[in-house]
This record gives C-alpha cells, structure tokens and sequence, in this order.
C-alpha cells in the first residue's frame, strides 16, 4: 500500500500523521506555517478535515444538539463547535500546496460526499474516516470506491461496527485499509487505551493498524509502535498559545518532534527477527570464554582442571570442549596463558 510516495506497512518504517485538526484557530497563515513546522518534526504527513457546520449537523440548540458531556466544549452547540473548528474550503488547495513543497504527504477527513468530491478535485492520495463516522457506512462506501487507501479510526466502534467498515470498503474492491485504535475521549486517559487490542485487530482482520491518539505525551505513540502499528496519528499545534477546541490534547513542536524521534528510536530497536551477529559484536566475541592453558605444562602432562580453564578471552578451544579432553597428554610443552589447541593434545 503506498500513501503518496510513502509505503505503509511491511518492514516500512511507521507513517507518521501530524493532524491539524482546528489547530490553525481560524487564521490560514498559521495553518501553512503549522504544515512546514509539521515537516520539521519528522512527520510524514499532515491532515486536514473537510467539513463545514452544515455538513455535520443544524444549527439547533436543544437538549440533543448542545454538548454536556464532561467534555473540553461543554456549553457550545454542536453547530458552534463546528464552526469554530473547521478548515475553510477554499483555503486547501493552498494547505495542499504549501505539504507538497515541503514534500509531505497530505489528505484529509471527509464527512459527507460533497467533501468526499471536493478532495477528488485536489487529488487527494488517501481518505481519513474519522472515529464517529465509522458507522455512515454511505460515506464509506462512497470513499472507499474512489480506490484509494483508507484509514479508519475505531473510536466510537464495537467490533461489529468495524466489521462492517472493513466489509463495506471490500465490497466495492478497496483492500487498502488501515485500522487505527482510537480513544474517543479528549484527553484520553492512559487506562482507557487497551494497545492490546492492535495486536488482535491485526490478527482478526489481516489489515495494516496503526494508533489515533487523543492521551497526553508521546508514551501510547511509542508503546503502540512496538505493537505492530505501522500508523501514527496525532494532533498538532505550533503553539499552544494560540489555543483553539483541540489545543490542549495537541503537541506543539518541541513534543511532536521528541514523539517522532521516539517512534524511530523504538524502530530501530525492535529491528527483525535475526540470530545473526552483526561485523561489531562478532569482533567482540574475542572477549568470551575459551580454553587456556592456566599453569605452565610440560610435554607428556595429563590435562587436568587445574592447568586448563575455561577464562576470558576467547582465544582458545570453545568450552564445550572442556569435559571431553580432560585425561589427555600434552604433545609440546606450553606457557601459562597460551589458548588451549587441538594441536597441542595427543
């Protein structure tokens, strides 16, 4: 599977998805500048979400439309929110200019068909469907047939929900997919992550998986690495300061970059399954144990286990030899600390 000139999955190493989200709090200067700092940090990739107030909800302020749920946005509309937090249409053709220069990767969250069109316009190279829309099996039906890779976050998802997605995108010819397990909270606390659960849904629908993360800090990204996700995603904000609906369980720079490094640190560590010796250590064994001869010796002595030992360095006969050649004579007479040789045994 390959994501503009990314590949996704395999030995690749992990694609990672700087979110811009509502992160740009209105002013299109900071969301260009937010995509170059993105490549900064070492992403990948940068998203949007394509989406106005009118395409999500109506603008109604009853009991079933206002937020009161614990959340960041308590108090507003739904509708209110939603216009706060949008990226403006006409601004993504420029949005989509400024990651091609900096050579990133960019695409975005469709939420209703006329979006899905929209980003077909600009060519987008991936669809985005975001946790809540993981049952409008519509619009991912409709997505899925432009025959392009599609990732799908499971926040809001019961495994039945994620059966239908994973179904629905193979039923109009669409095997590019990619899970990402996902929190539907913001922030998310840490015990409500379960990175098990990559590894079953791996298993279960033999799809690349990869991570959504709304916890604070970099700690889930680089837990979920060594899970198997191939697909990190995560919001972002050149600075906090700026604020906005998704600022708080954003990284801004500095974080997003430490988060980066991490994913390729941890990378390099989980490496490939291999018995091989790499050049470096090989040279090293020079420092394990062998045979040696450990009292001077004279031609016609019997080897016993007090003038032979197996001692650092690794210079003599491998120890396993040890039990086998005990009894035998010495053929040559040999200095204390000479490695131990077949050539010198009868």
């Amino acid at each position: 599977m390959k994501i503009g000139n990314k590949e996704i999955g395999g030995n690749n190493p992990c694609f990672i998805i700087a979110e811009l989200s509502a992160n740009h709090n209105g002013d299109l200067e900071v969301a260009k500048d937010t995509i170059r700092a993105a490549k900064k940090t070492g992403a990948d990739a940068i998203k949007l979400q394509t989406y106005t107030p009118d395409t999500l909800t109506i603008d109604c302020d009853n009991e079933h439309f206002r937020i009161e749920e614990g959340t960041l946005w308590d108090g507003k509309t739904l509708y209110e929110l939603y216009g706060e937090a949008y990226t403006p249409w006409e601004w993504h053709k420029e949005l989509f200019e400024v990651a091609k220069e900096e050579d990133l990767v960019c695409f975005s969250s469709p939420f209703d068909f006329t979006a899905v069109d929209f980003l077909e316009e600009l060519n987008t190279p991936a669809y985005k469907i975001a946790s809540f829309e993981i049952q409008d099996i519509p619009l991912i039906e409709y997505a899925a047939s432009k025959g392009k890779p599609i990732i799908m976050s499971t926040g809001i998802a019961e495994l039945k929900d994620i059966e239908l997605a994973v179904e629905t995108c193979k039923k109009v010819g669409n095997n590019e997919i990619v899970l990402l397990k996902c929190t539907s909270s913001y922030p998310a606390p840490l015990e409500l992550a379960n990175l098990n659960t990559i590894l079953d849904m791996k298993k279960r629908f033999d799809v690349e998986v990869g991570f959504s993360d709304h916890t604070y800090g970099s700690l889930a990204p680089t837990i979920a690495t060594t899970l198997g996700a191939k697909v990190i995603e995560k919001h972002f904000i050149l600075d906090k300061n700026i604020g906005g609906p998704d600022a708080d369980f954003s990284l801004d720079l500095g974080e997003f970059t430490d988060m980066v490094q991490k994913v390729r640190d941890t990378e390099k560590l989980l490496g490939e399954t291999s018995y091989e010796l790499s050049e470096k250590v090989k040279k090293n064994k020079k420092f394990a144990r062998s045979l040696f001869v450990v009292e001077d010796v004279k031609k016609g002595d019997v080897l016993t286990i007090n003038n032979i030992k197996s001692i650092r360095p690794g210079y003599g006969l491998h120890p396993k030899h040890l039990n086998s050649i005990i009894g035998q004579v010495f053929k040559e007479d040999l200095k204390k600390g000479t490695p131990l040789k077949m050539e010198h045994l009868n």
